[in-house]
């Protein structure tokens, strides 16, 4: 079972760079997309339903702005938008695919780096989102939740940490959320548990200033985070780089787990 996350920056602009034409080679059972910067008007059928697959998703009311969804090839047994808190559920970051035994999730975690306005948001989310992690944690399926959390968990995680201490997206309140996630809940970060040690192949995210990209000054905050179960089944894990659709690059995700 191939699962996909991939941090899209607009999915018009990541469908003309050939995203959707990419995605038949993959063979994923799931693709969980974050910031599509679309509401339903601007969504093709291509973008709806692309050969093989249903698309689900959760618009933001801002137009051009967030947005999270998941293509998948079955039809789901329920589908949750939203984390039933207005003023977060407004700008489109959550959507879940419930099935007998297994969730999907696609997430989007607000960035704060434009200034302390957005970082006060940013940390809003995150005490909801905490409590709604213990209750997936609870929930007794596995789950596995993808998406664009803005944080880099460790010094390993991005290319410059001492400049970056100070910034949104790894300040110590950020990473010391993270950490309680994985060890006070036990979920799993897929790709780590897997490749320990990785560090420039681990990156998802570069800015676009000057040739950050190019020279691999990177970030990882791109995850695939599981119940421990559902986790142990992950064979293989990739960032992939070869074409470039958005400033992200999808995080794939091989598990043998029955689906």
């Amino acid at each position: 079972m191939r699962i996909i996350s991939a941090n899209l920056n607009g999915i018009r602009s990541a469908v003309t760079k050939g995203f959707l034409d990419w995605l038949p080679s993959q063979e994923a059972e799931f693709i969980c997309l974050q910031e599509l910067k679309a509401q339903a008007p601007n969504m093709t059928e291509a973008m709806l339903a692309p050969p093989g697959y249903q698309g689900y998703f959760h618009y933001a009311e801002k137009k051009g702005y967030s947005g999270v969804g998941i293509y998948a090839r079955r039809e789901p047994d329920e589908v949750i938008e939203g984390l039933g808190v207005p003023e977060i559920d407004a700008e489109g970051r959550y959507i879940e695919l419930v099935y007998d035994g297994l969730s999907i999730i696609s997430v989007y975690l607000p960035s704060g780096s434009s200034g302390d306005h957005r970082q006060a948001i940013k940390f809003d989310f995150m005490e909801h989102f905490f409590l709604h992690l213990a209750e997936l944690a609870a929930c007794g399926r596995e789950v596995v939740i993808c998406g664009d959390w803005n944080i880099a968990h460790q010094e390993i995680d991005l290319k410059n940490w001492k400049g970056n201490l100070k910034n949104s997206g790894f300040l110590p309140e950020e990473r010391s959320w993270l950490t309680r996630v994985f060890e006070e809940q036990r979920w799993v970060d897929v790709y780590r548990s897997l490749y320990p040690e990785a560090t420039g192949d681990a990156y998802t995210w570069w800015s676009n200033r000057g040739q950050a990209r190019a020279n691999n000054v990177g970030w990882r905050i791109d995850y695939q985070i599981a119940t421990p179960a559902i986790a142990a089944t992950a064979s293989e894990a990739f960032v992939y780089k070869e074409q470039r659709f958005s400033d992200h690059a999808p995080l794939i995700v091989d598990y043998t787990y029955p689906f």
